[in-house]
């Protein structure tokens, strides 16, 4: 299965090099381009203990590329999982605006497709409850239809 990882923080690059080590075609994309030139030369920027090694394994089978395009990044892809910062705003509410705007993104582009093929849209365990009811209405306010186009889940 293709699967798009948007954002290669912790959470995503952890994320992304798993599915890939079960088998998944990832692609991941961020916005930070040395980040992205850094991955695709193969350095890992964090550790977690195998990473290094799945990682490495998952780039030489080619299961496992990285992107600043998120348009590329989505091509073919199924799922698609959001694995961006929610850093605390001054009320200590978690700041979803990286996810909403990935969410802006994701749904210009299908919107944007000729025909767009059924995504599932993922967001990471750690965002407030009603999150995925926010993205939700991103995608609706763009004409596209839950359960038709696409749907929303969490990953916990």
């Amino acid at each position: 299965m293709n699967i798009t990882v948007i954002g290669t923080g912790y959470v995503g690059l952890v994320s992304g090099t798993c599915f890939a080590e079960m088998g998944h075609d990832v692609t991941c994309v961020d916005v930070d381009e040395e980040k992205v030139a850094q991955l695709s030369s193969g350095e890992v920027p964090i550790y977690e203990p195998d990473l290094d090694r799945y990682f490495e394994r998952a780039r030489n089978e080619d299961r496992l590329h990285f992107t600043t395009d998120l348009a590329k990044g989505l091509t073919d892809a199924k799922v698609v999982f959001f694995a961006l910062p929610t850093p605390p705003g001054e009320d200590g509410s978690a700041d979803l605006s990286y996810v909403l705007d990935a969410a802006e993104d994701v749904a210009d582009l299908l919107v944007a497709e000729a025909e767009s093929e059924y995504r599932i849209i993922v967001n990471k365990s750690t965002v407030p409850v009603g999150t995925g009811d926010e993205v939700e209405g991103v995608f609706a306010d763009r004409g596209l239809e839950a359960g038709g186009g696409f749907d929303v889940g969490s990953n916990p």
